[in-house]
Parts: C-alpha cells; sequence; structure tokens
C-alpha cells in the first residue's frame, strides 16, 4: 500500500506541474495576441437566380438538307439513314429509314437504351464463393469483368481448399448465338459466352480484340485454383453454404460506359442477360433478346421490322432500322432516364471506337455516336452538336458496301450537322 501511495503522489505532482506548464503558457499566448481583431464572420451570399438552358438558335434547314444531298453517296451503297433535330423532334433528312438492315454493333445501342431503362445503375453484380467441406465452389453470377487482383484477395480470404468448382447454372442455351463466325474467338472480337470471365476471357491482356479463351468459366476456377494449391473443376453449390469470399463488380453505369465506348462484344451480351434476369427470362441469347425488346416495347417504341439474334451486334442475323435507332437517340436527349445513354457514346476524334476517326472535320468533338462493322457493314448513331446549339440525332445504317469509303461518307455527312 506504501508504493501504491508513493506512485500516485508521484503521479499528482507530475501532472501539477503539467497543469502549471500548460496555465503559463496560455497567459503568455493571451497576452501576446489579445489585440488580434479577426473582423467579421465570413458568410455565404445569397444565390443568385438559376441559370436558364440556352435557347438554341435559327437553322437554315434547307440549306442543311441541300449539303447531304450534294454529298456523293457512292460509298453508302445500300442505306438506310434518319435525321432528327431533338429541339423540336423534326425529322431533317431521311433515307430509306424504314428499311430492315444488318446494324452490327450499333445493336448496342438497343441492348444499352433497354437496360439503362430497366436496371439501377448503380447495380453491381456479387460472385459468392461458397464452402462445401474442403471445396470451395464459385457461384458464377455473370461477371466477365474479373481481374487476377480480386483472384489474388479472394484466395487471401479462403486460405485453403482440396478443390475449386465453378457453378456456371445462372446462365443458359448456347454459349455462341447464331450468325457468328467461330473464328471470332480466336482473332479477339468474343469469347464463348459463359457467366464467369476474367477480363473478358482475353488472354495475356487486359483489353483490347486479343485472341480470347474458349473456356472462359472454366479458367477462373483454375486460376483461383492455382492460387490456393487445389484442383479444378465444375460443380454445383449447395444451397445455404457458408461465403468463404465474394467477388463484386463495378456497378453498370461503368460496365456500360466502356462497353459502349470500346464496342465490347463479351460486355454487351453479359448486361442483356443481366436484363433478361431482371425481367425473368433466361439468361441465354434468346431471353435477352427477348428481354431488350419486352423493356423498349414498354416504353413505346415501334419494333416493325426488327430482329435480334444476340445484343453485341455480331450475328449478321440481326435487322434494326435507321428510325428505331434515331428515335432512341433521340429520346435520350430529352428523357433524363434515357439520358446516360448519350454520355456513353464515344466522342468523335477523342476516344474509344472514334478516336481515329473524323481528322479535321467539323464533327470532330462534336459528334459522339457508337460504330458498327461487319463484312459489308458500316453503322453510326448517335447525336451531332450545331453551332445553334441545336442537337441533332442521327441513324446511318450501310450494307453491302467498302468500309472505308461508306465510314468517309458517314464522317462527312455528320460533320455537316456540327456545321448548323
Amino acid at each position: 500500500m506504501k508504493a501504491k501511495h508513493v506512485w500516485w503522489t508521484l503521479a499528482a505532482v507530475v501532472t501539477a506541474a503539467a497543469v502549471g506548464t500548460t496555465a503559463a503558457v496560455g497567459i503568455t499566448v493571451q497576452q501576446a495576441y489579445s489585440d488580434l481583431d479577426h473582423g467579421e464572420a465570413y458568410a455565404v451570399s445569397a444565390p443568385g437566380d438559376a441559370l436558364t438552358p440556352a435557347t438554341p438558335g435559327d437553322i437554315d434547314a434547307a440549306a442543311l438538307v441541300g449539303e447531304i444531298e450534294a454529298l456523293d453517296k457512292d460509298g453508302l451503297a445500300n442505306y438506310g439513314a434518319q435525321i432528327i433535330d431533338t429541339t423540336d423532334g423534326a425529322v431533317l433528312w431521311e433515307k430509306d429509314a424504314g428499311k430492315a438492315l444488318v446494324p452490327a454493333s450499333i445493336t448496342k445501342v438497343l441492348t444499352t437504351a433497354a437496360a439503362t431503362l430497366a436496371l439501377d445503375e448503380n447495380e453491381r453484380l456479387r460472385t459468392d464463393i461458397v464452402r462445401d467441406g474442403d471445396d470451395v465452389i464459385i457461384k458464377s453470377a455473370g461477371d466477365v469483368w474479373m481481374t487476377h487482383e480480386q483472384l489474388d484477395r479472394a484466395a487471401e480470404e479462403i486460405g485453403s481448399a482440396s478443390r475449386v468448382l465453378i457453378d456456371n447454372s445462372v446462365w443458359s442455351g448456347p454459349d455462341q448465338a447464331t450468325g457468328w463466325d467461330p473464328a471470332n474467338v480466336d482473332e479477339g472480337y468474343v469469347a464463348p459466352m459463359q457467366p464467369s470471365m476474367i477480363n473478358g476471357g482475353r488472354l495475356g491482356a487486359t483489353e483490347g480484340d486479343v485472341p480470347r479463351s474458349h473456356q472462359p468459366a472454366r479458367d477462373v476456377a483454375q486460376q483461383l485454383a492455382d492460387r490456393l494449391g487445389a484442383e479444378a473443376g465444375e460443380g454445383t453449390a449447395p444451397e445455404g453454404a457458408q461465403i468463404a469470399a465474394t467477388i463484386e463488380s463495378e456497378p453498370l453505369s461503368l460496365r456500360a460506359e466502356q462497353m459502349v465506348k470500346h464496342s465490347d462484344n463479351v460486355a454487351a451480351e453479359a448486361i442483356a442477360r443481366e436484363l433478361a434476369l431482371h425481367q425473368g427470362k433466361p439468361a441465354s441469347f434468346q431471353g435477352a433478346t427477348e428481354a431488350t425488346f419486352e423493356v423498349l416495347h414498354d416504353a413505346g417504341y415501334d419494333l416493325s421490322g426488327a430482329h435480334l439474334e444476340d445484343n453485341s451486334g455480331l450475328s449478321s442475323g440481326n435487322r434494326l432500322n435507321a428510325q428505331l435507332l434515331a428515335h432512341l437517340v433521340e429520346h435520350a436527349a430529352a428523357d433524363a432516364d434515357l439520358r446516360p445513354l448519350l454520355t456513353y457514346l464515344p466522342v468523335a476524334g477523342g476516344e474509344g471506337t472514334l478516336y481515329e476517326r473524323y481528322g479535321d472535320l467539323a464533327g470532330k468533338g462534336y459528334v459522339r455516336a457508337k460504330t458498327g462493322t461487319l463484312t459489308g457493314t458500316a453503322a453510326l448513331a448517335g447525336t451531332a452538336q450545331g453551332q445553334s446549339g441545336r442537337i441533332y440525332a442521327f441513324a446511318l445504317l450501310t450494307n453491302d458496301g467498302e468500309l472505308l469509303p461508306a465510314r468517309a461518307n458517314q464522317d462527312a455527312l455528320t460533320s455537316i450537322l456540327a456545321k448548323y
């Protein structure tokens, strides 16, 4: 008890000394700075009048149409086109706008529009990895954007396993669509559609058109198994199994933007299957295209003559018309629910699939559009901002023509819009 008394006495002395020193410093500071004048407290001024949208200027519509008509269209071959002034919804110019043509990758405009209307832009895909005894099973959720870094973290969370199995039952049907060229996988345009992939099934790269895996889901299991020193295979996740790790995708808004800007076919098909499940349909090619049409039909769009075998546009069996595509873009300019579609479109001469197009044309920086390319097919759908402040929506589909002349004509035609 005596030792404790000494300890508390010592502590009291030290504390008193510290307090005394602090008080002395406080008095000194007060004496040195007591005459300072801090002035009036800062007050935020009241906001002024809210900005009002600029009123688009008048244009010489006849002159605009005259320039389009005078443009050499030999490169467009068999084509359909429509241009709409989004200020008043007036169709400024069209040519066979209702003709059903092969759309190539501007099919993604429909896919993105339907997903934007029906899904939450913050939606993420969650892939649970569950434990069943000494095995772990990856419950595929449709995430084709997985990364090696995510697998590293999952392996750390799991710790150990004898086998890594993957359950792909969330998707159904064939993994390649009618009208797809089997060479597309090795050429890097797409992978077999399986509901788990690392970097879209790319081999040796994280982006671009590089050769893809022929078994992308099995590769995910193998990569995780290699990290755990385990065997890899396929299996079924038991209900109620304990979750050992989780991999979560980026939000839909980011996934959709990258899909559109870079025309990523794997991403387009995956988002379409996400939409199919949301609409209560099978996550297959057929279920995804049906879900796309269902959402757009319910939103009031005329789908007459439209037919889809896939949602990416790789299929030569797809048929769309310029009128439908132009009206989707037009409505995105006016409808806040659909407007994200416009922000996803690449800027001419600046990014994505339009990075190397437009050169010194007037449309550079003022056109935002989705491209479409297949053998004999060149397509473009998007917006052009004119000098008047007006926004023009357009869709141009060319079939049975040569690619480079068709692209040059489309770039020139949409650059005319930027001048008005």
